[in-house]
C-alpha cells in the first residue's frame, strides 16, 4: 500500500441535499448549513444517500463561486471519494513518481493532449525514446482514466449511467493503436471495499459491449484500488478484471 494524496485539513458534515448537479447542501457538525460543489456531475448510483456523513474542503477564494468542495461521503461502512476532479491529479502524482509498474517504461507525462479522429483529449501521453533519442524503441502510450464509485458487492462498477462521452472515448482508443502507440485505460475505483472490476452493463450495454471489444483489440484496462480516508488516500493495488 502506498500513500498518493493527503488531503487538507476537511470538514465533517451531513449530507442535506444534491441538485442541479453541481450543488449539494451539507450541514455541518458545527450546525451550520453550507452549499458545496460536487464535481461529480453523474447520478452518483448508490453513493448519494441523504442523511449520510460527508467531509468536504474549505477553499476561500474571490475567484471561486462556492468556498467548499465535497470531498467524500461514508457508505457502507466506509469513505468513498466523490470529487472527480481529484483522480487525475493523483493518477499523475503517481506517474511523475513511477507507481504504476505496468506502464513502464517511460520518460516523460504530458497531460490534456488533443488526439484522434474525434478530436478527444487524453489524459496523460507517456512517452519513452522521443525525448532520448539513444532509445532503441520509441513509444507513446495514450492513458485515459475514468472515475468509478457505483459497486454491487465487492464489484466495481462503471459506468452508472450512459456516457456517450466514454463510448468515444473507448473508439479513440482503439483506433490509437499501432505498432509504437500503446492505449491504457485506468479506472480509478474510488472506495477500498471493491476487489473486482466489471463495465456496468445495466446502465450502458454500449459501453460494456466497447470495452470488451476494445480488451480484445490490445487496450490495456488497470482497475487500480484506493482506500479513502479522511487524511488521505491509499492505493491499494490492481483488482481484478471481470469483463
Amino acid at each position: 500500500m502506498i500513500q498518493v494524496h493527503t488531503y487538507p485539513d476537511l470538514i465533517e458534515g451531513r449530507l442535506v441535499s444534491r441538485y442541479k448537479r453541481f450543488f449539494a447542501d451539507i450541514k455541518l457538525d458545527n450546525g451550520e448549513v453550507i452549499t458545496a460543489h460536487c464535481a461529480n456531475t453523474g447520478p452518483m448510483t448508490g453513493v448519494c444517500q441523504i442523511g449520510s456523513p460527508v467531509l468536504v474542503s474549505y477553499h476561500p477564494s474571490p475567484k471561486r463561486k462556492l468556498a467548499y468542495s465535497w470531498e467524500a461521503i461514508y457508505i457502507d461502512e466506509q469513505w468513498v471519494g466523490v470529487n472527480t476532479s481529484l483522480p487525475n491529479r493523483v493518477i499523475g502524482h503517481m506517474l511523475d513518481r513511477h507507481l504504476l509498474p505496468e506502464l513502464e517504461p517511460y520518460h516523460t507525462v504530458k497531460g490534456e493532449i488533443t488526439y484522434g479522429k474525434e478530436k478527444s483529449r487524453i489524459d496523460f501521453l507517456l512517452t519513452n525514446g522521443e525525448d532520448h533519442p539513444q532509445s532503441p524503441n520509441p513509444h507513446k502510450t495514450y492513458v485515459e482514466v475514468k472515475n468509478s464509485t457505483w459497486c454491487i458487492g465487492s464489484l466495481s462498477l462503471f459506468p452508472d449511467t450512459v456516457t456517450t462521452r466514454g463510448q468515444k472515448h473507448l473508439r479513440e482508443l482503439m483506433a490509437i493503436i499501432t505498432e509504437n502507440t500503446a492505449a491504457v485505460l485506468i479506472f480509478f475505483i474510488n472506495r477500498g471495499d471493491c476487489d473486482r472490476f466489471a463495465a456496468g452493463a445495466q446502465a450502458d450495454p454500449e459501453y460494456a459491449r466497447l470495452l470488451q471489444e476494445a480488451i480484445a483489440k490490445g487496450v490495456k484496462v488497470l482497475p487500480c484500488r484506493f482506500a479513502i480516508e479522511p487524511t488521505k488516500i491509499t492505493y491499494l493495488g490492481l483488482a481484478s478484471l471481470e469483463v
